[in-house]
């Protein structure tokens, strides 16, 4: 591969600005003093960086939504996001390299017993737009309605508020905001398997071909699963392995 058509694609701007969507605590999570990133996508960016000698730009958003719209203002070179057909006329995406959970949070009282309940013409289903379950659940659900706020914190307010009846969102995320809310439940199951992967812009070929090869060996290698283990996330499924991609 032509190192230096590489390098053009991967950090046009002489930098590696690598998006990273804090609102998911799976991927990564913001220190409310200090404003650092850290955990699984920022590990990961900055052994992408190093292994291409590049110095590494953390662009860190509260949602993938917001992360998507930051394409259109040229914002990031690369991003950590779910894989969705919804953004793929934008994004070239590798194979994943986690798997996690898209479900419900309930509130206190909610008559609603398993995910299959929740799509119903009387339930309002809060979500942060433009997120990966946001894109899914905009496809499947046939009666319920979507109610959408601009982040996943965003989104729980719509419950604490009693402004929908289920919100949906990642498993990890929705368990600790069951903590903050007395009698709520995160049903078991799932809607939905967000499959996490790493993408680049189109028309960044030599970028894209890296990139695949790049997250197939990180999976192998065993550093997605230190990663995580480090940030300490659990309940998520590394990806398997993809070949002649």
């Amino acid at each position: 591969m032509n190192l230096s058509s590489l390098h053009h694609d991967l950090a046009p701007t002489g930098k590696l600005r690598v998006g990273i969507n804090y609102g998911n605590p799976v991927l990564a999570t913001r220190d409310r003093t200090s404003g650092q990133l850290g955990g699984v996508a920022v590990d990961l960016a900055r052994e992408l960086g190093r292994r291409n000698n590049l110095p590494v730009e953390l662009v860190g958003f509260e949602s993938a939504g917001k992360m998507v719209e930051g394409l259109q203002a040229a914002a990031w070179d690369v991003a950590f996001l779910a894989v969705d057909p919804g953004r793929e006329q934008e994004i070239n995406f590798t194979a994943p390299y986690i798997e996690i959970e898209g479900t419900y949070l309930l509130p206190p009282g909610s008559a609603l017993v398993a995910i299959a309940d929740v799509d119903r013409e009387d339930v309002r289903v809060g979500v942060s737009s433009k997120s990966a379950y946001d894109l899914f659940l905009s496809r499947n659900l046939k009666h319920a309605q979507l109610v959408r706020a601009s982040s996943p914190e965003a989104a729980f307010d719509l419950i604490l508020a009693d402004k929908v009846d289920a919100l949906g969102g990642v498993r990890q995320h929705l368990v600790a905001n069951a903590a903050r809310l007395p009698g709520s439940r995160v049903l078991d199951g799932r809607f939905m398997a967000i499959q996490q992967a790493l993408g680049i812009p189109k028309g960044r070929e030599a970028g894209i071909s890296y990139l695949r090869e790049f997250i197939e060996d990180v999976k192998a290698s065993g550093l997605v699963a230190r990663a995580l283990e480090k940030a300490g996330v659990q309940g998520v499924s590394i990806a398997p392995r993809v070949t002649g991609k």
